[in-house]
């Protein structure tokens, strides 16, 4: 597992808090804390998937493409982590030994359902309600 996946959560994020104003890679890297060329990268990622877009010119950036609220954690995931393994299986286990022979066949119907569980959560979360979340904290502080 890496920091992708949180990273772009977190661009999407403060996308969303930037209530339609264009924000540069420098501006994002600073809120992430990291650099400007990972941002860039992870946009070019998410403008693929359709989840960003930029704008040029003077005072252009990044923006998202839709509405927050239609954006998922799910969308994110498959954006960034798509094609990634979650839970990798042991590639060669010993095929004379009667677990090594056997354990990617028990594994592999049970990593699919923790699979399927986690896409179905992650479904169920919005952009915006990330936002709306943090927005809150913030007011409470």
């Amino acid at each position: 597992m890496n920091t992708r996946f949180a990273v772009a959560t977190h661009i999407l994020t403060f996308l969303q808090s930037q209530e339609g104003s264009p924000a540069s890679s420098e501006l994002i890297a600073s809120s992430v804390n990291t650099n400007p060329t990972l941002i860039r990268r992870l946009l070019s990622q998410l403008a693929k998937a359709g989840l960003t877009t930029a704008q040029m010119g003077s005072g252009g950036g990044a923006l998202l493409a839709r509405p927050g609220t239609s954006i998922t954690l799910l969308d994110v995931h498959r954006a960034i982590d798509e094609g990634h393994v979650i839970f990798p299986l042991h590639q060669q286990p010993n095929p004379q030994c009667p677990v090594g022979r056997n354990i990617n066949k028990v594994l592999h119907g049970r990593i699919a359902a923790v699979e399927q569980a986690m896409e179905r959560e992650l479904a169920r979360t919005t952009i915006a309600d990330l936002a709306t979340d943090i927005s809150a904290i913030n007011s409470a502080a």
